[in-house]
């Protein structure tokens, strides 16, 4: 149960990580731009080694920007439950923290996989159109990356809380 919440724990640390550092970068999609290479993030773009703030509110990159962000919000909520029940696994009868540490990961995986698919679906329908030689970038893809580590850990916690159920319902009553 506990190696359960240990590989769940390791994975929840390791996408959180992995979510920040997507959210923050600016290597999401690299094209040609005017005969020399250009990057774009979800919060500036960058032509000529000179970046620059996104001032344009499209709904795409506001929508992933608030997928991501909620993402890491309920992935880092799940790591705070799931440190609490390395403490005291099962201090409550209706309430079961490493349970609760399960669903903030599936809730963070959600999360991501709304946020990239909103911006895979636009790049590749619109912006891929735009620009003849472009392609995705390592932000987006450790974006993919987190989604995974997020979704393992929900796994490994799950798995966990049904070891305690199992456990709880063989003892003596």
């Amino acid at each position: 149960m506990y190696s359960f919440m240990g590989g769940g724990l390791f994975c929840a640390i390791v996408g959180n990580i992995l979510l920040v550092v997507s959210t923050a970068t600016d290597y999401w999609m690299q094209y040609r731009l005017s005969g020399s290479y250009a990057h774009q993030g979800l919060w500036r773009y960058c032509m000529s080694n000179k970046c620059y703030m996104q001032t344009d509110s499209i709904a795409y990159w506001n929508a992933t920007r608030a997928f991501m962000i909620l993402s890491g919000m309920s992935c880092f909520a799940g790591i705070i439950a799931g440190i609490m029940s390395f403490a005291h696994f099962s201090s409550f009868e209706r309430f079961n923290r490493s349970f609760a540490a399960g669903i903030m990961f599936f809730v963070s995986t959600f999360f991501v996989l709304l946020g990239m698919a909103i911006y895979t679906g636009v790049t590749v329908n619109f912006l891929g159109r735009r620009f003849g030689d472009w392609r995705f970038s390592w932000s987006y893809i450790l974006g993919w990356v987190a989604m995974l580590m997020n979704f393992f850990a929900g796994i490994f916690y799950i798995c966990a809380y049904r070891m305690c159920e199992c456990r709880r319902g063989n003892g003596p009553r």
